[in-house]
């Protein structure tokens, strides 16, 4: 996908004078900023983290996202960063090898690779497109209102600021789609499928490990990536490792479980979750075996405990992305599983469309931007809907 944001004289349109408020700055939020400046459209970013701390281990930039990165000229900055992905292998948990990722055909047929990045560098490049005092940090949103003249937020440092459109980059648990949700649930308007809970049926461990020495790793010296993922078969567990440029290993380990649950179920607890649960997750995952006659406790000795977190994994897709002057992006109205960086690769897509669509508003009449907030939904659902419960690639004997 790619945009072209014109830059030039009278003959092209002008961008749009709406204000545009972000309430989030994860990476569907810092894409959209860094979209808008080059626009020229006036926008701010609203926080509630007093600094981004990238939840994950590395992330998967595809060539459906490449050419957008070139059109930004960080394209070189973050294949410098990263290692591309020509094949991966899947192993049972005999260490029988049992397939083949092949990652060929995306340089053959796009004329790129897969990336495999650290998340905090992707997100230091993309930040730096976007001008510092434009991010407000360690602020949270208290309320939001919409009429027919503008939005308006409240923070937590009392302070009020208004524009002409709202967007919802703040996560899966939204609190601008709350809030949107409540406002359209009040008028009948809210569809039966989105007043229910966000349901997760997976547990993952993750974590990335300090520079390992090449010479007990040597898998890690190689020009690209080393994927592998290993499936169990009398354990509802799957584990995935992959190299990244720095001679580090990211990993992952996932329990699925045999039922769908929310945090309002009474096996949610507050105790499964932070730094105690995760270091009890870590024993229960390090004797997994990997290639190489590793063990996952391996990766685990060699990770600092801050680099190491337990999260729920969550899917859902919302129907209901907009409504009046306000509009969601990110997992804000499609959580997906992190296969293969599915929900930021997304979430890059949405900001990309949103971004062109606010660019050709010709007013900012609530009309105008109502419709422009459809057309972007309409464009990007079909496409969510093929994204959502999508594995993360094709298995080749």
């Amino acid at each position: 996908m790619s945009t072209t944001i014109p830059t030039t004289a009278s003959s092209v349109p002008q961008p749009t004078k709406a204000k545009v408020l972000i309430v989030g700055a994860g990476i569907g939020g810092l894409v959209l900023g860094a979209l808008l400046q080059k626009a020229g459209i006036e926008f701010e970013i609203f926080e509630r983290a007093k600094k981004i701390v990238p939840l994950g281990s590395a992330i998967s930039l595809g060539a459906n996202v490449m050419y957008f990165f070139e059109q930004l000229g960080i394209a070189d900055e973050i294949k410098a960063n990263s290692k591309y992905v020509k094949e991966g292998f899947q192993y049972h948990d005999d260490m029988q090898q049992t397939g083949r990722y092949v990652y060929a055909y995306s340089f053959e047929r796009y004329g790129h690779y897969s990336h495999i990045i650290p998340r905090p560098i992707v997100y230091d490049i993309i930040m730096r497109l976007v001008p510092k005092e434009k991010i407000h940090f360690g602020v949270k949103v208290t309320s939001l209102l919409q009429d027919m003249n503008g939005v308006m937020i409240r923070t937590s440092d009392n302070q009020t600021h208004q524009g002409d459109i709202l967007v919802g980059a703040d996560g899966a648990h939204s609190a601008v789609r709350q809030s949107l949700y409540q406002q359209l649930d009040q008028k009948g308007l809210l569809p039966a499928s989105d007043k229910e809970h966000l349901p997760f049926t997976n547990v993952c461990l993750v974590g990335t490990t300090e520079p390992l020495d090449v010479k007990k790793y040597k898998f890690l010296d190689q020009e690209e990536c080393y994927f592998v993922g290993i499936i169990a078969r009398n354990i509802p567990y799957t584990w995935v490792l992959f190299s990244t440029n720095d001679y580090r290993i990211c990993w992952m380990a996932i329990e699925h479980l045999d039922k769908k649950s929310t945090k309002d179920d009474e096996s949610f607890q507050n105790s499964e979750w932070g730094p105690e649960a995760a270091e009890a997750m870590c024993k229960e995952v390090r004797d997994f075996p990997l290639p190489h006659g590793l063990i996952l406790g391996d990766l685990i000795d060699q990770t600092p405990k801050e680099l190491i977190s337990k999260v729920m994994l969550e899917e859902k897709l919302f129907e209901t992305w907009n409504g009046g002057r306000t509009v969601l992006i990110g997992d804000a109205c499609h959580k997906m599983h992190p296969a293969a960086g599915l929900g930021a690769v997304s979430a890059i897509h949405d900001a990309v469309v949103l971004a062109s669509r606010l660019y050709e508003l010709p007013s900012t009449e609530q009309q105008d931007i109502e419709k422009v907030l459809r057309d972007y939904r309409d464009e990007r659902y079909p496409l969510a809907v093929k994204s959502t419960g999508s594995t993360f690639c094709s298995v080749r004997s």
